[in-house]
């Protein structure tokens, strides 16, 4: 039984690992595999943040569809949430997804980290993102092409309603103030802009802003001026061709893309470091495809971006492991943690005089990691 505690943990700095053991792949064909066998752990990264510590398993239902960052960690590291996107139907023995509809808090303030509740949100639950304040959290629903909106308040986390997107969206984003939040929707290529005072959270379609082909993941600055949009290409994720990141000025009026950085086939997964100086990028660039394709690579990389001011620019990859999903900077900004699906482990990288580098350090983990992150917007 876990205790409870009142207090946020000290000195820690918490990274949620969701971990999928009902999807893989058999030479690029996808299977599905019964449930029951997905976990969620919970690393300190606090110190020394160049390695881990697991702290805590727990049995949690987690997916690979969708972007990795249906879970995130409040700033006071008290309250973890998990979106589930898919639940696992039984058909005579052949187990197929159908969109879930739950968000689950975790409680790490107690000892070990516990799942408290489970809250019922609209269908099929992908990326979510929490607010700097702390105070509410937006989930991006893909199958009902709505956001759910969450107030979190004194450790507790409560549904207080939905917005009508008008079209799929797959992840959202946070501006820096908590006063706008920024939702891709991925077959409309198009980035909405939400509006927030309080706890009402306001869309209007008419100020949205095209993206390059098929955005599936988004993410925003922390000093407020830039968001990314991770723009696919393709709705298969890998195709073989060349892929855009596009970046969005958010301080002028209105909104508008200044840029496009053109990196390799398959983008998904990305994270902006807290300092606000780098990007990283998750390229599968067809590292799960049957080998006979003529755009299959055996890894995928990782893509280092530098942000300085409104620009943007590539500073360097380094290729890691098959399928990587999710990334995440560690609170000092110099290491990145990346998880390789197929190769069901972890590997730290670290920024050096910026450069990105390979620490060689890989933590194997019990499961195959479909989603990863900390604190983020």
């Amino acid at each position: 039984m876990s205790r409870t505690s009142t207090s946020p943990p000290q000195g820690r700095h918490f990274l949620l690992v969701g971990l999928d053991e009902k999807v893989t792949w058999d030479n690029g064909r996808i299977r599905f595999l019964p449930p029951g066998h997905d976990s969620l752990c919970i690393f300190d990264v606090g110190s020394p943040p160049d390695m881990p510590e697991l702290v805590a398993r727990l049995p949690l239902p987690n997916s690979v569809f969708g972007p990795p960052t249906n879970l995130a960690v409040t700033p006071d590291q008290r309250l973890g949430l998990v979106a589930d996107p898919m639940a696992w139907t039984d058909h005579g023995g052949n187990w197929k997804p159908m969109p879930g509809d739950g968000v689950y808090v975790i409680d790490l303030a107690a000892e070990p980290p516990a799942v408290r509740e489970r809250i019922q949100v609209g269908l099929q639950p992908s990326g979510l993102a929490i607010n700097p304040q702390g105070t509410l959290a937006l989930v991006a629903c893909r199958a009902d092409h709505t956001l759910s909106v969450l107030s979190i308040e004194q450790g507790r986390v409560r549904l207080e309603g939905h917005v009508d997107m008008g079209a799929e969206v797959t992840a959202v984003s946070f501006a820096a103030d908590g006063r706008r939040a920024f939702a891709v929707k991925t077959e409309a290529h198009r980035l909405g802009v939400l509006h927030i005072e309080g706890r009402q959270v306001r869309h209007d379609p008419r100020e949205d802003i095209t993206t390059g082909p098929v955005p599936y993941n988004v993410a925003a600055s922390p000093d407020g001026r830039l968001v990314l949009t991770v723009d696919m290409g393709s709705p298969t994720a890998s195709d073989g061709h060349a892929d855009s990141i596009s970046v969005v000025d958010v301080q002028t009026v209105p909104p508008r893309v200044i840029d496009r950085i053109m990196v390799e086939d398959g983008p998904e997964g990305i994270a902006i470091s807290p300092d606000g100086h780098y990007a990283a990028v998750a390229i599968v660039q067809g590292s799960n495809i049957p080998v006979d394709a003529w755009f299959h690579h055996p890894v995928g990389q990782v893509l280092l971006l530098r942000i300085d001011g409104p620009r943007v620019q590539r500073a360097g990859a380094l290729p890691v492991g098959a399928l990587p999903e999710g990334l995440a900077f560690s609170p000092d900004s110099r290491y990145l943690y990346v998880g390789n699906f197929l190769d069901a482990d972890l590997w730290v990288l670290e920024i050096l005089d910026g450069v990105l580098t390979d620490t060689g350090r890989r933590i194997a983990l019990p499961g195959q990691p479909a989603s990863m992150r900390t604190q983020s917007l």
